[in-house]
């Protein structure tokens, strides 16, 4: 299962971060220090945490500002929800359920005294106690008149009575079934025989009753075979790290004894490391203890070896495995001989990591930088904890990477994202090399205003606190440096979603072979209309091909009519969306993708609004949004628009679109040809 939402509420500095969305691949959370980013990771862990993380503890946990609610009994820990989380099943969900819920969302919610409540959205409906009560009052009154031919001096209300007693104590959320109301369900399997088989109205109402039970049975299965698959969320945090020097029986001796809550964070990566070789700590400081078989003794001295090529074996193959994985990240570069390589050697009651370099010298591994410590304890831990419940994980991560190189983060950047290919993961961050400039759409803000309101976490890229967006405005910035001047052919968009509209078509036109955006060409935006002329100047002066692409809406215009900006690009250069899009009185770029977008508005907010655009076929369909969807935002649509492409190819474009589409393209390839 994939985490799509979340919200968490009455946890530490949140009082309600509102509802917000989660990447199916991966999520950044950005923000100040103080925010709460941490705070937000520790309370979506809780939604399916390790079992031997801690649960939420309503002293340390609640709010303090409000905690006098909790001493006065105004509320109660049971009654406090804490963090929810909504699930969208994956393949190997859907074949574990009937098909009526292979499209289902599955909702957990847990309260501050860590009880839990679950529930399915887009699911056959419960059959609740109301729709049964009047079938369950007339089988009882004709199983009374059955008993009272039978038994004429039975009294003839009797089963009525009986059940009267039985079915009062059922409110109207309860769903009858053998597992909802077990005693109602036991008594209706035991009158079956009763039922008079000639009266085909009694046959059929019992079979009725019958069937919704049966259904609402179905549903609690789905409960609980949905509870039982939900991936473990697990969080990586800076202070697990492995140690390069572990005293075996030491260790050995503090979980035995369990003495490891005082120093958890310091073992806890020393664990996975034994985890991830094979062996418990115990299991290593016997073999370091085990005295030389008697030199006569062959099968004494063959079991003896067998024991420690199995201990080399398993030590060597981690070692490569994790050499493999730090290569990648610390020296990217193919072209380049690197002979760093990890080392993890047991001599007698030590086990040792060591780094050799490329002369051969060997050293500890704490005699590394910080950044390498780092990156060698997040793998560590990693594999330890993907080996087992935690292979299809969701992963936490918190901050990481601070103590790599600015360089070294970017290049740690992709591997994030090749771990998110299996692991979905979110992680906080206030580096702007862990953004990546095509990133934005995946980005969460996390600000905290003031105590009063709390942390809040925004699906859209805004914040009233500057630091917020800092790493954003960083990223951004490092990008446009390191690209503006490095390509010979450039196309300037208004803003952000205009990148993501023009980027995310050509890549789907591109992947069905229907045209094909010179790959060239480097898209920039201005973020308004009006900054498009200082972009053209600049990369004019540096004697750029330059094109620039706007919308035909006021702002459009009025760009497109600048002096300076005819005189930098010519006429030919400014590339209008009316061009492309006829029709429409003022096109603006998502009108070259109306039909497709009326479709994901219908299912990114529940309202459609087709027969409205096509009764106003002139009308800009940013407009039609505007006015008929509440808080409608471009951001939020451009960001669904990126996930659909995901899960869509080319052909699921009309083909008014598609000839639209292409025909831009074309444009803007003999435009910087």
């Amino acid at each position: 299962m994939k985490l799509i939402k979340a919200r968490i509420q009455n946890y530490r500095s949140i009082k309600d971060t509102g509802e917000f969305e989660i990447e199916s691949l991966k999520t950044i959370l950005v923000g100040p220090n103080e925010a709460g980013k941490t705070v937000v990771l520790k309370a979506l862990q809780q939604l399916n945490k390790p079992e031997d993380i801690d649960g939420f503890d309503e002293i340390r946990d609640y709010p303090r500002s409000l905690y006098n609610d909790i001493t006065t009994k105004q509320v109660t820990a049971d009654k406090v929800e804490v963090v929810k989380g909504w699930f969208t099943l994956d393949e190997n969900d859907k074949k574990l359920v009937p098909i009526e819920y292979q499209n289902c969302t599955y909702v957990k919610y847990l309260h501050l005294d860590n009880s839990f409540n679950h529930y399915l959205n887009n699911a056959p409906e419960w059959f609740l106690y109301p729709s049964f009560k009047n079938d369950l009052a007339r089988l009882a009154a004709h199983l009374d008149a059955q008993n009272m031919i039978a038994v004429p001096t039975s009294s003839p209300t009797k089963i009525t009575d009986s059940m009267k007693l039985m079915t009062d104590k059922y409110g109207s959320n309860h769903a009858p079934s053998k597992r909802g109301t077990p005693d109602l369900f036991k008594w209706f399997e035991s009158v079956y025989t009763s039922v008079d088989e000639n009266n085909k109205t009694e046959e059929d109402r019992y079979a009725r009753i019958l069937a919704q039970m049966e259904s609402n049975e179905t549903k609690y299965d789905v409960l609980d075979i949905l509870r039982a698959n939900l991936p473990v969320l697990v969080l990586f945090n800076n202070y697990f790290k492995v140690k390069p020097l572990i005293h075996l029986e030491h260790l050995a001796d503090r979980v035995e004894r369990k003495l490891l809550d005082d120093d958890k964070h310091y073992d806890y990566g020393n664990l996975c490391l034994l985890k991830m070789l094979g062996f418990s700590p115990r299991e290593l400081s016997d073999i370091g203890k085990t005295p030389d078989p008697d030199k006569n003794d062959f099968d004494g001295l063959k079991a003896y070896r067998d024991i420690l090529d199995k201990r080399s074996y398993q030590l060597d193959a981690a070692s490569i495995k994790l050499t493999k994985e730090i290569r990648n990240i610390w020296n990217p570069n193919p072209n380049r001989a690197e002979a760093d390589k990890l080392s993890i050697n047991a001599d007698g009651q030590y086990l040792k990591v060591v780094v050799e370099d490329d002369i051969g010298v060997k050293i500890e591994l704490d005699q590394r930088s910080e950044g390498f410590q780092w990156l060698v304890s997040f793998y560590v831990v990693f594999f330890a904890e993907a080996m087992d419940k935690h292979k299809n994980a969701i992963l936490l991560l918190d901050e990481p990477g601070m103590s790599l190189h600015g360089l070294k983060q970017r290049d740690f950047r992709q591997t994030i994202s090749k771990l998110a290919e299996k692991n979905q993961t979110i992680y906080s961050t206030h580096s702007p090399f862990l953004v990546g400039p095509d990133e934005l759409d995946l980005v969460r803000v996390v600000e905290l205003k003031n105590r009063d309101e709390g942390t809040k976490v925004h699906t859209t890229i805004s914040s009233s606190d500057p630091a917020g967006l800092l790493p954003l405005q960083e990223a951004l910035g490092y990008d446009l440096a390191q690209s503006l001047f490095t390509q010979q052919k450039n196309l300037i968009l208004e803003g952000l979603t205009d990148y993501w509209y023009l980027d995310a078509t050509a890549a789907l036109l591109r992947a069905s072979n229907m045209e094909k955006l010179d790959e060239k060409i480097a898209l920039v935006f201005a973020n308004s209309a009006g900054k498009v002329v200082y972009y053209a100047t600049i990369l004019h002066s540096h004697k750029l091909k330059i094109a620039a692409l706007l919308d035909s809406d006021a702002a459009g215009d009025q760009a497109a009519q600048q002096e300076n900006l005819v005189h930098t690009l010519g006429n030919s250069n400014i590339l209008r969306t009316k061009d492309y899009c006829t029709g429409i009185a003022k096109p603006e770029i998502e009108d070259l993708l109306r039909e497709t977008l009326i479709e994901i508005v219908k299912a990114e907010y529940g309202k459609d609004v087709k027969k409205i655009a096509d009764a106003s076929p002139s009308r800009p369909i940013v407009d039609i949004f505007a006015k008929e969807i509440k808080d409608f935002s471009k951001y939020k649509l451009a960001k669904a628009y990126i996930r659909w492409t995901k899960t869509n190819d080319a052909t699921k474009l009309t083909a008014d679109e598609t000839e639209q589409w292409k025909k831009l393209i074309q444009a803007i390839n003999k435009a910087l040809k």
